[in-house]
């Protein structure tokens, strides 16, 4: 049963407009997903798509670790940032294999804004987490990374490589499927993935039609 799985913290620039949309865009472009989870701590009432309280008050991306909690999924899971906007088919999502993002500024790195998993299979992600949030938060807790900013990813990236786990590609198993958005061109996707200071509300053009689309 393919799952995707977002996560929604409340104090932040996000809010369930952010969630209806993503779950729209997934049942239009990928309706090989069966279930579409958002953990949050919020009182989130959205069509299609079920509610699974935080447990822990871990900030910002860091409460995407709970993504990887024991049983929340079985079969193909994906966790998928809620600034990520479907334009076209995006079934190859939801298919088998360990797959990551590679990280858009620092090669041969894993992003967690897109990263699949059989469910289960990362379970000692979230284990390894919880049993030290305060030492894996702090900055340096991965030693010398490349990352300018040390977040949920770094932690994610130190710990599979422990474990000697090295997911594939997005970018390179589905060369077509990833697009990054660049408000100097009009047509993107199937898959289109913000940077930065870039953000769905803030697109134009087909990009953001996509994304308010009803």
């Amino acid at each position: 049963m393919p799952t995707l799985i977002t996560v929604l913290k409340s104090g932040g620039r996000y809010d369930a407009t952010w969630v209806e949309r993503l779950a729209r865009g997934v049942r239009r472009h990928a309706p090989s997903f069966d279930r579409i989870l958002c953990l949050t701590d919020l009182p989130l009432a959205v069509a299609d798509v079920e509610r699974v309280p935080l447990r822990h008050d871990w900030p910002a991306w860091w409460a995407k670790m709970e993504a990887f909690r024991p049983g929340l999924t079985t079969g193909p899971t994906l966790l998928c940032d809620l600034d990520t906007v479907l334009t076209g088919p995006a079934n190859a999502l939801a298919e088998l294999g360990l797959t990551a993002m590679e990280d858009y500024f620092h090669k041969g790195r894993v992003s967690s804004a897109l990263l699949r998993w059989p469910g289960g299979a990362l379970d000692f992600l979230y284990a390894a987490f919880a049993a030290e949030p305060e030492r894996w938060m702090v900055p340096g807790a991965c030693g010398p990374v490349p990352n300018a900013v040390h977040g949920d990813q770094v932690v994610i990236d130190r710990l599979l490589r422990r474990e000697g786990l090295h997911p594939e590609f997005f970018q390179r198993r589905y060369p077509e499927l990833l697009d990054f958005y660049d408000p100097r061109r009009a047509d993107h996707g199937p898959v289109v993935i913000f940077i930065g200071d870039s953000k769905p509300d803030t697109a134009s053009g087909p990009v953001r039609a996509a994304w308010t689309e009803v």
